[in-house]
């Protein structure tokens, strides 16, 4: 490529005799220049050959010392944070820190030394622990999800107990340490958080779409408007909720610097045992919350929870 990349003109005889290569492989290393995107264009005939569009081309990345910052310490950030294709990291630092000059390569070894987050193992910060791998069906869930949303998946909430689900894929996201998959379920017409650790053999459906996907997004919209917990938070309550908050939960920051928020969602009356479990979670959240739509159940779940705790 800098051979080309010096040269407005070349035919393909000179790239044989400066390579010593054959004809049929210079047409070949030509070709797969052109598919990276290098701007060539092709004159036949007589004196002609291949011309460089000049000013075409990006020029070579480069960053601001700044820039350069920013990029490793998000690396640092999320080192045991279990994340998809964490096999390509090093390589990927590698890479990084190669671009960089002297002076900025030993800036950002001693950033590695300075700085520890949360999942950083304090004893030994480049140490990754036994869990940082994340799922093995994680890899390939992203990659198929990217070329199309609607998948066949095997859900195996119980060893020995696989379920076939046709779904449609909405969010693959990162909640309390634990990789979830939303997905509308066509066959049950439910909206579900599924981990991505109990999901074998995922694959693109070859059944027909029973809604599009804008059909999906306006019937989740809709169920949200009928949630019957809809609760309000103060700034304590905010920052306990991104501590620790049930998956598929979205936080709506209503005031001005992330002062106040709010957030609702569709729980079921009769599972006694999410009840609980969002009585719970609710007086983690703090004295400051106020509920503008709560069920009766979890209503009496919580007075219940009240009285024991002025009891002790």
């Amino acid at each position: 490529m800098r051979y080309i990349n010096n040269r407005a003109h070349f035919t393909i005889a000179e790239i044989q005799r400066e390579f010593k290569i054959s004809r049929a492989t210079a047409i070949r290393d030509i070709n797969e220049i052109q598919a990276m995107g290098f701007p060539l264009t092709t004159e036949l005939g007589r004196g002609g050959g291949y011309h460089v569009l000049q000013n075409q081309y990006l020029p070579a990345t480069r960053f601001t010392p700044d820039e350069l910052k920013a990029i490793f310490i998000s690396f640092i950030a999320s080192k045991n944070s279990q994340l998809p294709y964490l096999q390509n990291r090093r390589s990927i630092t590698e890479k990084l820190i190669g671009i960089a000059s002297q002076t900025q390569q030993d800036e950002l070894i001693e950033l590695n030394n300075i700085l520890l987050f949360e999942n950083t193992n304090p004893g030994n910060p480049n140490l990754l622990e036994l869990d940082d791998a994340a799922p093995a069906e994680l890899n390939q869930l992203i990659s198929l999800a990217v070329r199309d949303k609607h998948l066949r998946m095997t859900y195996e909430q119980s060893l020995g107990w696989p379920q076939l689900l046709d779904v449609f894929l909405l969010h693959i996201f990162n909640s309390n340490a634990q990789w979830l998959v939303e997905v509308y379920d066509f066959d049950t017409d439910e909206f579900r958080y599924l981990p991505v650790d109990m999901l074998r053999d995922s694959a693109i459906s070859e059944r027909k779409m029973n809604w599009s996907e804008q059909e999906i997004l306006s019937e989740k919209r809709n169920r949200a408007r009928e949630s019957n917990l809809v609760v309000k938070l103060d700034t304590t309550g905010i920052q306990r909720f991104k501590r620790m908050h049930p998956p598929g939960i979205i936080l709506y920051l209503t005031g001005m610097f992330q002062s106040s928020g709010m957030f609702n969602v569709q729980l079921d009356v009769t599972d006694v045992e999410t009840l609980s479990y969002y009585a719970d979670w609710l007086l983690f959240l703090g004295k400051g919350v106020e509920f503008e739509r709560i069920p009766e159940e979890l209503r009496v779940i919580l007075e219940e929870r009240l009285i024991l705790w002025k009891k002790r």
